[in-house]
């Protein structure tokens, strides 16, 4: 499956099937996120945040290719994500696109 962010496949001809999406709302446990709080103090990344946000993006990327693959597109163009924060503690990400038949 290509995943591309341009809104086209270089030197290809392609067929528009549809518009595809798919979020995932995850949060940390208690524990990380009163270790996060206490960060905030200091200053510096916040690993599990961080790690939470890529969870997000990966879970998000493989249901998005799975709904791609059951209209039988060969790729996504003009993949996008984008994120919001639901409560503290908790994101959600979703990934956008066009589902296309590379012909």
């Amino acid at each position: 499956m290509k995943l591309l962010t341009i809104d086209y496949v270089p030197g290809k001809e392609i067929e528009y099937l549809g518009l595809v999406h798919a979020g995932m709302v995850q949060s940390k446990h208690i524990g990380k996120d009163i270790a996060a709080s206490f960060k905030t103090l200091v200053g510096g990344e916040l690993f599990g945040y961080t790690e939470m946000m890529n969870e997000s993006r990966a879970m998000a990327t493989k249901r998005i290719v799975e709904q791609t693959e059951k209209l039988g597109a060969d790729a996504i163009i003009g993949l996008r994500y984008v994120s919001a924060a639901i409560t503290q503690g908790a994101a959600e990400v979703v990934a956008y696109g066009t589902a296309i038949k590379i012909k």
